[in-house]
């Protein structure tokens, strides 16, 4: 599954920038989020529960950080079990550009999935994702200040 899409926040790029690295701004806004802890500058690891169609279940997962070049862009590998329900695996990159009105924060992503989740239908899991999605830019950007105004998104299997 890919992800793929931009976000306009009306904040500045520092602002921006601190949000993203600021676990106690990621808590609020990650949708489920229950414990987030950061292991080192390059490592987070989350507990999330997420309900993606029928199926319901608690993330334990890791995030690793590397590229990172501050103000400006990272680069991130995921890994995350949820038991029986799955897991899901994969890698993202998020780069941040001043425009008129804000931060431009965009970013890619590809995740495989397995488990029943992975048996559910991809569009189904598609949705889900650019719904999480949207709801983090949101809640994220009250986080650090400011409105998010939805560009475009694309999300391809």
């Amino acid at each position: 599954m890919e992800l793929n899409g931009e976000q306009l926040i009306a904040a500045p790029i520092p602002d921006v920038w601190r949000g993203l690295n600021d676990i106690d701004v990621l808590a609020k806004s990650i949708p489920g989020c229950e414990e987030i802890n950061r292991i080192s500058p390059e490592e987070i690891h989350a507990k999330v529960m997420f309900k993606i169609g029928p199926v319901r279940a608690r993330f334990s997962g890791k995030l690793f950080l590397s590229d990172v070049i501050p103000d400006k862009s990272c680069s991130m590998t995921f890994e995350g079990s949820g038991g029986a329900a799955g897991f899901a695996k994969g890698r993202s990159r998020v780069e941040l550009s001043q425009v008129d009105g804000g931060t431009l924060v965009s970013y890619t992503t590809e995740a495989s999935i397995g488990g029943k989740l992975g048996q559910i239908g991809g569009r189904l899991i598609s949705a889900s994702a650019k719904k999480i999605a949207d709801d983090f830019f949101q809640k994220f950007a009250k986080e650090v200040g400011g409105e998010v105004v939805t560009l475009e998104s694309d999300t391809k299997i």
